[in-house]
């Protein structure tokens, strides 16, 4: 069985492992436990992980109707990533030598998903572990003086280009080229918007932390660092500060009074998430499934050829 490595915090997904041969196959399994009891199992839990059942492509479908019942589709996602059938993604098409830092799915989004469901239909040669985070961690692990200047929130920008551009075109990130749907979905969404010349600028102001509605836990739940040049590495950084202001990134981020983050801070969330951070080390077939509000997750750089996919559920 692959191992959960990662900080050595009391913390772990809490692992439910195939019978072996001749026992129910995953499918007979999440219908013998029933959804109230998943439920309960997994905002106990927070994150759980299926193992030994050898799930094969076609036969996701059905495991994923019992774990994520209802499924998203990625609108308003900025992520690189590909519908393979339906509202089943790939996980992630981030160049693979990198380290995805800790994040709650959408968490800059007016709503986003309650669960994710992970498959592991390849498993790298080497590496590329799915990491995952205790939210509560996470937010406890930040000096006083980080968590006291964003108790103010958060305002996000985006630039989203017609087509040609840098980052991601606005279609892509709205799985349309109707300006009318991708209106009413900011609309909705409570955003600020202003389309342009050469595509969208969108602006959000959210919390950075948010309370579970079951437990009543508070977490950290922003992608601060992630939008932040500082998180980008030094050169990258400086690359996109020699070509365009800050306020003309693909993507931005700033108090929410629009005061600049000052990257110590951003340094800090980044290094103490991946600090905290739990390895799920795929075997292929494997399946993951967590409360997105509980749970930030991450990805290790990896060797060959891996493919995970992912769905959504709210």
């Amino acid at each position: 069985m692959g191992t959960l490595s990662g900080s050595g915090r009391a913390w772990r997904p809490h692992e439910i492992i195939s019978d072996g041969p001749g026992a129910p196959d995953l499918v007979g399994r999440l219908d013998a436990l029933g959804q109230d009891e998943l439920t309960e199992l997994l905002t106990e839990r927070k994150a759980l992980v299926f193992r030994g059942f050898d799930v094969p492509p076609d036969g996701i479908e059905p495991v994923l109707d019992r774990l994520v019942p209802g499924r998203l589709p990625y609108v308003h996602g900025n992520s690189p990533r590909t519908r393979v059938t339906g509202n089943l993604y790939t996980s992630t098409e981030y160049p693979q030598q990198y380290t995805i830092s800790m994040h709650n799915e959408l968490s800059y989004a007016h709503r986003w998903p309650v669960r994710l469901a992970f498959y592991c239909e390849k498993a790298a040669d080497r590496g590329g572990a799915t990491s995952v985070l205790d939210g509560a961690l996470w937010l406890e692990s930040l000096d006083a003086e980080v968590r006291d200047a964003f108790a103010g929130g958060i305002r996000y920008v985006q630039n989203l280009h017609d087509g040609y551009g840098f980052g991601k075109s606005w279609q892509d990130t709205f799985e349309t080229s109707d300006r009318g749907a991708v209106d009413a979905f900011l609309r909705d969404s409570q955003a600020e918007w202003e389309w342009g010349p050469d595509g969208l600028r969108v602006t959000q102001l959210r919390p950075a932390t948010v309370k579970h509605p079951v437990t009543g836990a508070e977490v950290w739940f922003n992608q601060a660092d992630q939008w932040h040049p500082a998180g980008l590495g030094d050169k990258t950084s400086a690359e996109l500060y020699d070509i365009l202001s800050p306020e003309e990134f693909p993507q931005y981020v700033t108090f929410a009074d629009g005061a600049p983050i000052p990257d110590a801070y951003i340094e800090q969330i980044l290094g103490r998430g991946l600090e905290n951070a739990v390895d799920v080390d795929w075997h292929t077939g494997d399946v993951l499934l967590i409360d997105n509000v509980l749970t930030a997750h991450g990805r290790r750089p990896f060797e060959g050829t891996r493919r995970v996919l992912v769905a959504m559920s709210g």
